[in-house]
This record gives structure tokens, C-alpha cells and sequence, in this order.
């Protein structure tokens, strides 16, 4: 093959390659979305949360995680995070939250949205943010493997492995129904098949150890249920006798068959849209 082949073909290469990715805005927005195909950080005009104050019955996580967002959002050392347990309790809200009171208080902390079916992706996004001065909340919600997923690699060069590891201005947040991020019953039936049963799952398992900080997710009680209702009402103008709203809103609780932050603000919802009040 001739020397004017050789660079023909590398031309072509070229062409063929895609092009290098620019440097995203960091001061467009307060958080961004990571997508693929192609990759891209796309700002968010908007982030849809609850303020702080009105995440009622957590207190203790909402402190923890607090603490651990602003320590690292100063330069100082912190901890990823697991916020796991039950549906519906502000897990994601929290993590939303916290990052939106940090920078109230004067940190330029921005957050990063990252779905679970990108995570193949992380290492290439990982490049993006570890070249910028800024610091970042990387943020996986609803995270959770099945038995062939092969996700999970990718996620543990995020958290403390590989040649590189974490860079020192990401810091990773995930929201999880399950505490090691498989079911249950698929650890047990990976056991009772495995020659080994103990190193069976080992590696999924060690997963979610590789989170410093697992702050766990509780049902709420009735009255904490009521009062995250009442906080509602009070935030937004929203004025009903006591007597009515708890009436109505054990009955609501009652035909969903759960109680949660999410069925407290579904009620509010349909309160606040009966009371002609705009949220």
C-alpha cells in the first residue's frame, strides 16, 4: 500500500470520527442532564423540586446528606451517597433539595442527571467534568441491577475504583428502592445455584458498599403523612378547617392503599386544584 493510500484512509478516519465534544456552558444553569447519541450536557431551565423545609419525617438524612453536600462542596472530603428504602419518600427529593440549599448558602455547586441506561457512558462524561474547576452532584436515580446487567462495572470506576478513579470535583448521589441494588430474590436464587455461594453475588453485592453514606428511607407515619400536607398548605396559600382536611386526606391515603410524601402531594394537588389555587 502506497504512502498516498495510507493517507487517504487516514482522512477518511478523520471524517468518519466524531468531533472532539466542546466545553459546556457551566454558567447556564444550576443543572444539566447528560445525554448520548450524541453526548451532551444539556442545561435545565428548571429543576423540578420541593423546597427543604417542606421534606417532613427525615430529618436525621436530611442532615447527613446536608452536611456531606456542603463539606464537599467547600474542597473538603465527603462521601457518595446511597439514599435507599421506601417508594415515595423523598429520596430523590432530598438529593434535589440539598444541592439547591447548598448554593443558597453561596457554594457554585451544579448537579448532573445521569439515567442507569447511560451509565456505559460515565467514563466519557467523567472526562468532561474532571477538566472543569467547577464541583459537581452526579446524580442516578431509581438506580437498580438485574442478573445480566453489566452496568454495574462502569459504576464502580465512579465510585472508588480504576487507574483514575472519581475525580476529585464529582461527587455521586443514587436513589434506590432496594439497599444492594438487585432484588432480593435473585441474591438468594444466585446462592442456592452458585459452587460458591458466598462469592456468588459478592460482586453486585460490594456494589453498594463502595457508597460511604447509606441513609435509609422509612414508611411515614399517619401524623407525618398529615403534617406533610399541612406544610403544603401553608407554602402555597392554601386554606381548609382541620377537621376537613384530615377527613379527606385519611380517606385519600386510604383507596391508594399507601401512605408516603408522594400520596401527601398527590392530595395536595387535587386540594389545591379543588380550592382554585395554582401551584
Amino acid at each position: 500500500m502506497t504512502e498516498d493510500q495510507l493517507e487517504r484512509i487516514a482522512a477518511a478516519l478523520e471524517r468518519m470520527a466524531p468531533a472532539p465534544l466542546a466545553a459546556p456552558d457551566f454558567d447556564a444553569a444550576e443543572a444539566f442532564v447528560w445525554h448520548v447519541d450524541p453526548d451532551r450536557l444539556e442545561p435545565v431551565a428548571k429543576v423540578n423540586r420541593v423546597p427543604l423545609p417542606l421534606l417532613v419525617g427525615i430529618d436525621r438524612t436530611r442532615d447527613t446528606l446536608l452536611a456531606n453536600t456542603e463539606q464537599f462542596a467547600r474542597g473538603l472530603a465527603a462521601n457518595n451517597a446511597l439514599l435507599w428504602g421506601a417508594r415515595g419518600m423523598g429520596k430523590s427529593s432530598l438529593v434535589k433539595a440539598v444541592c439547591a440549599e447548598v448554593r443558597a448558602r453561596g457554594q457554585d455547586l451544579k448537579l448532573v442527571e445521569l439515567q442507569r441506561e447511560d451509565l456505559g457512558s460515565v467514563a466519557r462524561l467523567l472526562n468532561l467534568l474532571r477538566a472543569s474547576d467547577r464541583r459537581f452532584v452526579l446524580f442516578c436515580d431509581d438506580l437498580s441491577f438485574s442478573h445480566d446487567d453489566q452496568h454495574y462495572k462502569s459504576l464502580k470506576a465512579v465510585l472508588d475504583g480504576g487507574i483514575e478513579g472519581r475525580p476529585d470535583n464529582v461527587l455521586f448521589y443514587a436513589t434506590s428502592n432496594r439497599r444492594h441494588l438487585m432484588p432480593r430474590d435473585m441474591i438468594e436464587n444466585e446462592r442456592s445455584s452458585a459452587i460458591n455461594p458466598s462469592e456468588a453475588v459478592e460482586e453486585k453485592v460490594s456494589l453498594s458498599d463502595r457508597f460511604g453514606l447509606w441513609l435509609g428511607f422509612h414508611p411515614c407515619s399517619q401524623d407525618e403523612y398529615l403534617e406533610m400536607i399541612r406544610g403544603y398548605c401553608s407554602a402555597h396559600g392554601v386554606e381548609v378547617e382541620e377537621e376537613v382536611l384530615r377527613a379527606e386526606a385519611i380517606e385519600w391515603q386510604a383507596t391508594r392503599g399507601a401512605r408516603s410524601g408522594r400520596v401527601a402531594w398527590q392530595f395536595f394537588t387535587d386540594l389545591a386544584g379543588r380550592k382554585g389555587v395554582a401551584i
